[in-house]
């Protein structure tokens, strides 16, 4: 498993939670509580999202922005990166606003 040049893959990230090869950041769990939101929502989405934006640059290694639901059917992104297929790191997991985002919640909107 290796990250591509493209990006990461949806496949690869799910791979990696269903091994429980997953770190979850203090800036995550923080955030989690803050929004709401449960690990168990982040894994959801990660199960049944699709991968919409990605960080192929970012430091210390690739992540990516996935869109989907939590178990409760609100929309909800989480940004996770992985290192060189060994570990998925959950960075952060929010609610999508729509002031942000296209109804879709997969498209980001104009900036004027």
């Amino acid at each position: 498993m290796t990250v591509e040049m493209r990006g990461i893959k949806l496949a690869d990230v799910q791979v990696l939670v269903g091994c429980g090869k997953i770190v979850w950041t203090e800036h995550v769990i923080l955030r989690l509580r803050e929004r709401k939101l449960k690990r168990k929502d982040v894994l959801e989405c990660i199960a049944n999202g699709e991968i919409v934006e990605h960080y192929k640059d970012d430091k210390p290694f690739p992540s990516c922005l996935i869109s989907g639901r939590a178990l409760d059917g609100r929309p909800m992104h989480v940004v996770c990166g992985v290192n060189s297929g060994i570990v998925c790191c959950i960075i952060t997991s929010y609610c999508p606003a729509t002031d942000k985002w296209e109804s879709d919640y997969k498209t980001r909107k104009a900036v004027n």
